[in-house]
């Protein structure tokens, strides 16, 4: 069975740092886009960030450019998420998923799905 599994979220002040990882079994890591996206208490789950399969494109979205960095290992299996600068708006329930193609970074795009970290940035 795949298996998306998410670890390292928490509670960070605002300004902070915090670095989400998540790690896939069941699949061929390489032969997947990897994404993170996110979902607010009564909001639609949004698209985050993604990379595709080597690691050499990035997309993010406009919300978190400058301040979040994907990244991914394919020896070991791991998908990551370094969130600088956090702000109270970034608090969600982050999710890792995987895709079999570069193409749109919506929810729709993405078969695979991790049960969710979550992330919650307050004073």
């Amino acid at each position: 069975q795949v298996q998306l599994a998410e670890s390292g979220g928490g509670l960070v002040q605002p300004g902070g740092s915090l670095r989400l990882s998540c790690g896939a079994s069941g699949l061929t890591f390489t032969s997947y886009v990897m994404g993170w996206f996110r979902q607010a208490p009564g909001k639609e789950r949004e698209f985050v960030a993604a990379i595709s399969w080597g690691g050499g494109s990035t997309h993010y979205t406009e919300s978190v450019q400058g301040r979040f960095t994907i990244s991914r290992d394919n020896t070991k299996n791991t998908l990551d998420l370094q969130m600088n600068s956090l702000k109270p708006e970034d608090t969600a329930v982050y999710y890792c998923a995987a895709s079999d193609k570069w193409v749109k970074f919506t929810t729709a795009d993405y078969a695979y799905w991790g049960q969710g970290t979550q992330v919650t940035v307050s004073s």
